[in-house]
């Protein structure tokens, strides 16, 4: 199921007792970012409890195709986050992306001497290429506020058809720690294979490469990652 098939998506709000401007859209291709919740559960979650934490969102008017964003759904946070934030693009982290909660799987963040993104999972410890580990990016960003440069998701959305499309896809993905790239290896490989780039997983670095831009540039470049001939990720 693609976004495009639906008119309604979920919100998810379990996470604002400790985020209180946070408000998670779930769409069929973007699972909530703590990872327990796609569109299907929040559908279920409704139905059984109408006034429980997963609403109906009507997309509404669509305000941008390629980065994400529909009228109905600023609406909804806007009011959802009393006012705190008015819009969010699902499809984009570099521009106006959705809120972080602390809870999310993963946080993505922009390696701009890579023209890349990267991306860690909580139960990577480590140093990682943007300077911060996961629990100080969690503490930066996690609060619900809509960081550029930056965003929370789940490990499934990696590989989902619409994960940062707007800012060129999986295909900027230059770095991920070891243990979530092999989890996620046939995943991967054939999102990768779809994006015309068959052999997209050889090309990501991880920590046994380096742990800095300067380290994981020359790999990059040997491999011929896509990310390098993209459009600049800074505009």
């Amino acid at each position: 199921m693609r976004d495009e098939d639906v008119e309604t998506y979920y919100s998810c709000t379990l996470c604002q007792s400790f985020a209180p401007s946070h408000v998670c859209s779930v769409s069929p291709e973007r699972t909530g970012l703590c990872g327990a919740y796609n569109w299907m559960d929040c559908k279920a979650s409704f139905e059984i409890n109408p006034t429980g934490p997963n609403q109906p969102i009507e997309k509404g008017e669509c305000i941008d195709p390629v980065m994400g964003q529909w009228k109905g759904v600023n609406d909804f946070v806007y009011k959802a986050s009393r006012g705190a934030v008015t819009h969010y693009n699902f499809y984009s982290m570099v521009t106006d992306p959705m809120t972080t909660c602390g809870c999310c799987e993963c946080i993505a963040a922009m390696l701009p001497s890579c023209n890349g993104v990267m991306t860690v999972g909580r139960d990577y410890a480590g140093e990682t290429p943007c300077g911060m580990k996961f629990t100080t990016l969690a503490g930066v960003m996690g609060g619900g506020a809509s960081s550029p440069g930056f965003v929370g998701h789940s490990k499934f959305n990696i590989t989902q058809g619409k994960f940062i499309l707007g800012d060129g896809g999986l295909l900027r993905m230059v770095w991920m720690p070891k243990m979530l790239k092999e989890e996620l290896k046939e995943r991967i490989e054939k999102r990768g294979a779809a994006m015309g780039v068959p052999n997209l997983y050889d090309m990501i670095a991880d920590e046994t490469v380096g742990i800095t831009e300067e380290e994981i540039l020359p790999f990059l470049q040997e491999k011929g990652h896509p990310a390098l001939s993209m459009d600049p990720l800074i505009g």
